[in-house]
């Protein structure tokens, strides 16, 4: 990685250098963020059907727009007035991160903290085991990491993942 690179990265968000070819065929430098659910897919420490709760969970997240960092919508009219309304399936996001919130005990338990910073915010483990953890208490890496992955697997449940489910 390169030194220039490493002054200005965020604190708790690791970088990748990517190397990839434009359309002329030069070779370019990209950096992407870690994903954290793909990096515990690839280590075996995930199932593909845990994988798949928290990837529907980021996605059901997004589209009810519980990201509190978010740019307005380029498509909407500029006016005074209240927030708009939200459509049938923002609600139905809402309703679905709801529901999975509560199958984890809520946001403050750790399953539920763990879910909505890692996999909702894209915080990465390490962050969020040293700033924000369990009831405002740090916890040690390793620890974060076994709550994710149990977490992820009661998502898998609650959500009707399984590994059967995906062989058919």
């Amino acid at each position: 990685m390169s030194p220039r690179l490493k002054r200005a990265q965020r604190p708790g968000r690791e970088l990748e250098e990517m190397h990839d070819a434009d359309p002329n065929d030069r070779i370019v430098l990209r950096h992407r963020t870690v994903d954290s659910l793909g990096k515990l897919l690839q280590s075996g420490a995930v199932t593909e059907a845990m994988h798949d709760a928290g990837r529907a969970f980021q996605r059901d997240f997004q589209l009810a727009g519980l990201d509190p960092i978010r740019a307005r919508s380029m498509m909407l009219p500029v006016c005074g007035g209240g927030a708009p309304e939200l459509t049938e399936s923002q609600l139905d996001a809402k309703r679905r991160v709801h529901e999975a919130m509560q199958a984890l005990g809520g946001l403050s338990s750790p399953a539920g903290s763990c879910v909505w910073h890692v996999v909702g915010l894209q915080r990465s483990v390490r962050e969020w085991a040293i700033r924000q953890g369990w009831g405002g208490r740090p916890v040690r890496q390793e620890q974060a990491q076994g709550i994710l992955v149990a977490a992820l697997g009661m998502l898998a449940a609650q959500c009707g993942y399984s590994e059967a489910r995906r062989a058919s």
